[in-house]
């Protein structure tokens, strides 16, 4: 049992189903990221937080239910949303105060500023701190009462450099701490930087992205350079016997295995893609990169290697530079009498070149 358990949690509005079947456990001192768009992480918190209904399944936190208690456990858990209105007049020391009476608890307002690097800023007025500023001060402001879970949405979008730093530090010293973080965010690389374990929400469900610490790499990757159907043989060690008794050889067994994950670094850490979730990918300088929900990721195959690992999978070479899941196209497009392009179905309706020469070979491949 988790301190926050989601079971079974389903949000629809009208007939449109936004979710489905989102299982989750969060325990103390677990780091959680949700990777999803705006739309379904605001869905997802206000869920959590009474503000929507639940149209399926429940959300406890100890067991009991969250969503229509919230007002009752609210001051076991802190949430900084997206936007945030501030009381803009008051200072950070001030507003962090105001706070500090509102919940009733003992809190060391300087350390708390130090923690979030505006110590020096603490009778600065909120209205003249930069948007950086401000959302560390949220931050100050959502631990200020020492809540059990704290929920994040995105807590890293457009902040500076020195932001990211203090925000991945506190959210780091959380887990050490014992509390248990959500972050919701709709970036892959804020997930797996600030998470230890990671999860996918959109359209086609719920589910857990592979993420390896990067001293893992070499072992990754020798393990993903081998052969797609490499053979291994698994020995049982038991004597098989006849009726008569009559003892025979350890029965050897061959089966083929085959790797269908592909590697891409995010900073000191690699994420494994399944390969429907990859829309095309892209030859630049030399480098391939994978184009996945608008994000791009670097990966360590060459073209060549990424075609003969992908063609199984619905993969088309269509440009010397470009590799496309065909499952992704939309449309195929005619400029000039040599000039073609695929339009893909995603978000931002990707145009990928067409060589002429692979025109007939996709014809045929598509059946026209």
């Amino acid at each position: 049992m988790g301190l926050l358990s989601i079971r079974d949690l389903e949000k629809s509005i009208g007939n449109n189903i936004l979710f489905s079947c989102v299982n989750l456990e969060i325990d103390k001192g677990e780091i959680v990221a949700i990777r999803c768009n705006h739309e379904l992480g605001n869905q997802l918190i206000n869920m959590i937080t009474g503000n929507l209904p639940v149209s399926t399944g429940e959300i406890l936190l100890n067991n009991i239910s969250l969503n229509t208690n919230f007002k009752k456990l609210c001051r076991n858990v802190g949430v900084a949303f997206l936007d945030e209105l501030f009381y803009e007049r008051l200072n950070s020391k001030q507003y962090l105060a105001f706070f500090k009476q509102l919940y009733q608890v003992e809190a060391d307002i300087d350390s708390l500023l130090k923690e979030v690097g505006l110590l020096e800023r603490k009778k600065i007025k909120i209205n003249n701190l930069t948007f950086s500023e401000k959302k560390r001060l949220q931050v100050a402001r959502v631990i200020l009462p020492q809540p059990d879970l704290i929920i994040f949405e995105e807590p890293n979008q457009n902040v500076d450099i020195e932001s990211k730093i203090i925000i991945q530090k506190i959210i780091t010293e959380l887990g050490k701490q014992q509390k248990a973080v959500l972050i919701i965010t709709s970036y892959f690389e804020n997930a797996i930087t600030l998470a230890d374990n990671v999860y996918s929400l959109d359209k086609n469900g719920f589910k857990k992205i592979e993420v390896i610490d990067e001293n893992k790499e070499s072992i990754i990757n020798s393990f993903l350079k081998e052969s797609n159907t490499e053979k291994a043989t698994f020995k049982n060690n038991a004597s098989l016997s006849s009726s008569n008794s009559e003892k025979k050889e350890p029965l050897s067994l061959t089966m083929q295995v085959r790797f269908e994950k592909i590697p891409a670094k995010v900073n000191e850490k690699i994420i494994l893609f399944n390969p429907t979730e990859i829309e095309f990918i892209e030859s630049n300088e030399g480098v391939a990169n994978l184009h996945v929900n608008g994000e791009v990721f670097p990966c360590s195959y060459t073209l060549n290697e990424l075609f003969n690992r992908l063609e199984a999978f619905g993969f088309f070479r269509c440009h010397r530079s470009y590799i496309v899941n065909l499952q992704k196209v939309r449309e195929v497009i005619t400029w000039t009498r040599n000039s073609y392009s695929l339009i893909l179905d995603d978000h931002e309706k990707s145009s990928i070149p067409l060589s002429k020469g692979k025109l007939g070979e996709l014809k045929e491949i598509i059946g026209l």
